[in-house]
């Protein structure tokens, strides 16, 4: 599995259509493997959906999210988790696998 998070400056981006980077995360047995940090490409409404299920993404861990991404990943398969707080990406991937990530509100006003 491999879990995509919107970065910059080495922590997860608020906004996820406006992140510099994503950090994928792969996971082995259930724990924290292999990073990638890529690099995001243009700014493009509804690309990045189809662009992170290229990269092997299963799921999308965001702090905000607009509902047309939403809709974009869920028929791409991906699973979407919305509201996370800003933390380096290791650390809410982490708390995804061990069940202690509580996500808020989903930073995202549209």
């Amino acid at each position: 599995m491999k879990i995509a998070v919107p970065t910059a400056n080495g922590l997860l981006c608020p906004h996820f259509g406006h992140c510099d980077e994503f950090t994928i995360v792969e996971i082995d047995s259930n724990e924290v493997g292999a990073t990638q940090c890529i690099p995001a490409p243009p700014h493009e409404p509804g690309k990045l959906p189809g662009w992170l299920k290229e990269k092997g993404a299963d799921v999308v861990i965001a702090g905000g999210m607009g509902m047309r991404a939403q809709e974009l990943f869920t028929q791409q398969g991906v699973k979407v988790i919305v509201g996370a707080p800003v933390a380096p990406p290791a650390e809410i991937v982490g708390a995804y696998l061990n069940g202690t990530l509580a996500p808020g509100a989903n930073t995202c006003d549209h």
